[in-house]
């Protein structure tokens, strides 16, 4: 079951005297972050945003009812997320929490190799953690490895090439 709500952001410090909020962005770009008109809490509560603004790789926002920078203050650490039906996605893109979990195939050797663990966000693509048991494998989600992440089939496929998976020889 895909979660409604997902994170997106933390809160890491103020901005200036009049409330604003920095906050580091935990999705594709902060402009993507920049461009919502609300977000919610961890209890689902609400926040409207009635500025924002990329700088430095973070997202300066301004939030209804924080006028100050005590109440600033005391939203630091907090965690954002964002209401999947907020977002229309483009053909092929996916949330990355929806591949989390799923089973993931290599073509190559004709077979499951593991389950996607975590997909980090390297500086040139990003990398697919699967694990199996003990072993532990990354793959590049490139067009030459990464064949396609299906969520109405439940599962991410690869075709790796020799020495790649962690139980090549």
């Amino acid at each position: 079951m895909k979660k409604q709500f997902l994170e997106i952001g933390k809160i890491v410090n103020t901005h200036g005297i009049r409330g604003d909020v920095k906050v580091q962005p935990w999705c594709d770009s902060p402009d993507f972050l920049a461009s919502f008109d609300r977000l919610y809490t961890k209890s689902q509560t609400e926040i409207h945003i009635l500025r924002a603004s990329v700088h430095k790789g973070n997202v300066l926002m301004h939030l209804e009812g924080v006028d100050t920078v005590e109440d600033a203050q005391k939203l630091r650490n907090s965690v954002l997320y964002m209401n999947r039906e907020d977002v229309e996605l483009e053909e092929g893109a996916f949330f990355i929490q929806d591949a989390i979990g799923l089973p993931a195939y290599d073509e190559r050797v004709g077979r499951m190799i593991g389950t996607v663990r975590e997909i980090l966000d390297g500086p040139a693509a990003d990398l697919y953690v699967i694990e199996d048991g003990s072993k532990t494998h990354y793959i590049p989600g490139v067009p030459a490895f990464l064949r396609g992440v299906d969520l109405e089939k439940g599962q991410v496929t690869f075709c790796t090439i020799e020495g790649l998976l962690a139980d090549d020889d």
